[in-house]
């Protein structure tokens, strides 16, 4: 499945607000850990083994009502949410640590 990027708060509490678990990737351009773990995460979502998550990006910049609203102060962030809720997250680029996330939700 394709990574989705949001595009407003509205998008993304309809994402989150689904029965699907949504792992979102927050993120800047000037980030460079960011940069090296974009890859990473699109690679997963693209995984048939992870096709049951919804994959989505948040460009804390562009967003800053998003990322402020979860208190999102390091970068990467990766947060997991099941009906609304944030039920887990990964700071840093830690590709194991991802991985884990995203598997204990497949």
């Amino acid at each position: 499945m394709p990574v989705t990027p949001v595009e407003s708060l509205s998008d993304f509490q309809a994402l989150i607000s689904s029965n699907d678990v949504v792992v979102v990737d927050f993120w800047a351009t000037w980030c460079g850990p960011c940069k090296a773990m974009s890859p990473v995460f699109e690679k997963m979502a693209s995984s048939p083994e992870f096709s049951a998550i919804k994959f989505a990006k948040v460009n804390v910049d562009a967003h800053a009502d998003i990322s402020q609203g979860l208190e999102i102060s390091s970068l990467p962030t990766f947060l997991a949410f099941e009906n609304g809720e944030k039920v887990n997250g990964v700071v840093g680029a830690n590709t194991s640590a991802l991985q884990e996330l995203i598997q204990k939700y497949a």
